[in-house]
């Protein structure tokens, strides 16, 4: 039985909105979810431990297989939680990769029934 199984790479953007700045955030700052990290391709790309912490919880989700009527495929915007900043985050798939259960936890798989 193989412990492999596949992620969607994503890429985390920051994108304009009609309402100004207040965060360090600014359009363009990126990151990236590449298996279970998280790399800044930018040493000047910022992003708050705010933003941070809401975007944090929706992105397991989105590196999986999701049914073609699920909101977490077709909503891909979110907003800054801060209420006075106008940044917004896109979250976009940019590639797959292969992961494998042994190189992720010391938990031992269930053998098929």
């Amino acid at each position: 039985m193989s412990d492999a199984f596949t992620l969607y790479d994503l890429k985390v953007e920051v994108i304009e909105s009609d309402k100004p700045f207040v965060c360090s955030h600014k359009v363009g700052d990126c990151f990236y979810v590449e298996g279970e990290n998280l790399r800044f391709p930018d040493a000047d790309s910022r992003v708050s431990m705010y933003a941070l912490a809401a975007l944090l919880p929706l992105l397991p989700a989105k590196q999986r297989e999701l049914d073609a009527n699920d909101w977490m495929l077709s909503d891909t915007v979110i907003a800054c939680p801060d209420p006075n900043c106008g940044a917004k985050f896109r979250i976009s798939r940019v590639g797959k990769r292969i992961q494998y259960h042994s190189e992720c936890t010391v938990v031992p798989l269930k053998p098929e029934e």
